[in-house]
């Protein structure tokens, strides 16, 4: 079957993005044919057509896709622009060595959140709910529920509308309606909780990080086995995940006034 050239490139994209997902140990062919619901031929074009540009690359031994050298120059690239992990890393650090459980930094990507970077923390009961590259559609998870809540209410009518089907089909216990209900609480509150919905007895709380226009661009959040997270401890937690949540703000406030700071004709910054 052949595809317009626009098909085409949306496939190669998301097939790239699949492949972005199994960063660190890299996916095989029957995995993203499964994934993609596409043809195993179709599949292998695309990554064929990948590898040629230098996104994706294939490991002589074990046979599985992992994203390429041109993949990494592009990332660092859009770094300075987008680069939310850099200016949050310290503080994603921070938090799992104050806490001793995972903490992770999350972006928005239209009616999703994606998981950048999880640090593991050093208590010995861990949970595996969210890894780096995971994405949740905005309201499941805390770090996700903390970005959609402060998104204006039009917009997230528009977030619930745009998931409807794979809340439905993949969230049972997070549909429109509850979602809605945890906005207000993390509203009123000023943070997110996720009291295990996505994995049982796997609890998280979160904080949205605003950009200097007040719009969410991310938030930083906590998990852990649900014990560890009730009062007082979680309030502990919530008040060191503002805390970080200011910190990165600051960073990003700073990197805007120098990319807008006036240039004079002779090529100087005006004070």
């Amino acid at each position: 079957m052949q595809f317009s050239g626009a098909q085409s490139v949306d496939r190669a994209l998301g097939l790239l993005a699949l492949v972005g997902r199994h960063a660190d140990t890299g996916t095989s062919l029957a995995a993203l044919v499964r994934e993609t619901g596409l043809n195993k031929a179709t599949v292998r074009r695309l990554l064929l057509a990948l590898i040629r540009a230098g996104f994706v690359e294939q490991d002589d031994e074990t046979r599985r896709y992992h994203l390429g050298s041109e993949a990494y120059v592009t990332g660092a690239l859009a770094a300075s622009r987008h680069g939310l992990l850099q200016f949050a890393m310290d503080s994603v650090v921070r938090l799992s060595r104050q806490t001793a459980d995972s903490a992770f930094v999350s972006v928005r990507r239209d009616a999703v959140s994606v998981c950048l970077h999880r640090e593991e923390g050093t208590y010995p009961v861990r949970t595996h709910a969210l890894q780096a590259g995971f994405e949740h559609p905005l309201g499941c998870g805390a770090g996700s529920l903390a970005i959609l809540a402060a998104l204006s209410d039009v917009e997230i009518e528009e977030v619930l509308a745009t998931n409807k089907d794979v809340l439905e089909a993949r969230y049972p216990l997070l549909l429109p309606d509850r979602i809605r209900q945890d906005v207000a609480r993390t509203r009123e509150t000023g943070y997110a909780l996720n009291p295990g919905l996505i994995v049982a007895n796997s609890w998280g709380v979160g904080v949205a990080v605003l950009d200097p226009a007040g719009r969410p661009v991310g938030a930083l959040s906590i998990a852990a086995i649900d014990s560890r997270l009730q009062e007082p401890r979680c309030s502990e937690i919530v008040a060191a995940l503002h805390l970080e949540a200011r910190r990165v703000e600051a960073k990003l406030a700073q990197r805007q006034s120098v990319y807008f700071t006036p240039v004079s004709e002779n090529g100087r910054k005006q004070a």
